[in-house]
């Protein structure tokens, strides 16, 4: 640039090169420091500063915002500074915000439940029966094996307690043979889900206690889905006579659901027979209706020889997710 503004001149130079000779000039000034700016004479001093700081942060200001304390002070025939300096006081401590000492929700661990096997976790909770008279309910216990999707034990009382549910899983804990350390009980954070005397219980029989995270009901898929097959049934009554008949229909509604049921979550098998290990037989049977099917009909099966599914091999509650490989 000065090699040819020497030539043909700086203007001229400015102007093949695009370039604003204001640039130019200014390049050339010699530099020299900023001055600082002196603070105004209305500068609040850093005691002051402090004073209004701890005003608006004692008891008596910490939940109002800066426009309220401020109006209070004036009512108190006090002024500190306008309420936009408050502001600005407060923004230097990042302070604009909730500034009282609140209480935090903890994070919550995400129960991740596997079974692979009948007996290894059980989930279990409560539903209301509607009874005759308005308020009238009856409280069905059910307890709920996640693998075999069979009801394991199940109980119908006047009323929610732990107490109950202690006798409830004690009994069924007797009759399915569990052994410590065998078995996890999962369930929501009921009253009597949470009680002393279950969880006494579980402690003496070495049962690992797990529970849904609260407002989490998906937490528990199995026993809402169980429900749900049970309230959707064609006979079920809209309320129960009585306590005796709510059990009756019960006790007919659970033997057909363990014994006959088709379980669309066990590819179509019953509860009963994958709990007890028949699954592989009723598999190998289905199987051979297939292979003849198909023998004899080949063309009716477009992807090729049939293959009828058997129990699935694990089920989860809350599957964790899988990470994936990063090269």
């Amino acid at each position: 640039m000065t090699a040819l503004a020497e030539k043909i001149g700086l203007r001229r130079a400015c102007q093949v090169l695009n370039v604003p000779r204001s640039r130019i000039y200014r390049a050339s000034q010699p530099k020299t420091e900023a001055r600082p700016h002196p603070s105004p004479r209305y500068t609040l001093s850093p005691k002051v500063r402090a004073e209004i700081r701890e005003t608006l942060n004692s008891e008596a200001y910490m939940d109002k915002a800066p426009r309220q304390v401020y109006a209070a002070l004036l009512d108190e025939k006090r002024y500190l500074c306008h309420w936009r300096t408050m502001y600005r006081i407060l923004a230097e401590h990042h302070e604009v915000r909730e500034r009282r000492v609140l209480r935090r929700h903890p994070v919550y661990q995400k129960p991740e439940l596997l079974a692979t096997g009948a007996n290894q976790v059980w989930s279990w909770d409560i539903s209301s029966l509607r009874g005759t008279h308005k308020w009238e309910h009856y409280a069905l216990y059910t307890v709920l094996d996640i693998f075999s999707r069979y009801v394991v034990g199940w109980m119908i009382a006047e009323v929610e307690s732990s107490e109950l549910a202690k006798q409830l899983i004690a009994e069924t804990v007797r009759k399915q043979g569990i052994q410590p350390d065998q078995l996890t009980l999962h369930a929501d954070n009921g009253g009597p889900m949470k009680g002393n005397p279950l969880s006494n219980l579980l402690v003496e029989l070495g049962i690992t206690r797990s529970h849904n995270r609260p407002h989490t009901s998906d937490d528990n898929p199995f026993s809402e889905a169980h429900f749900k097959t049970m309230k959707y049934q064609p006979d079920y009554p809209d309320r129960f006579e009585s306590i005796a008949a709510a059990r009756v229909w019960a006790r007919r509604f659970f033997d057909w659901y363990n014994l006959e049921h088709y379980h669309s979550g066990l590819n179509l098998l019953t509860p009963a027979s994958v709990h007890f290990g028949e699954a592989p037989l009723v598999q190998h049977q289905r199987q051979l209706v297939m292979d003849a099917a198909y023998a004899a009909h080949p063309e009716r099966f477009k992807r090729g020889a049939p293959v009828v599914k058997g129990a699935p091999l694990a089920v989860y509650i809350n599957p964790p997710k899988l990470i994936p490989n990063v090269p």
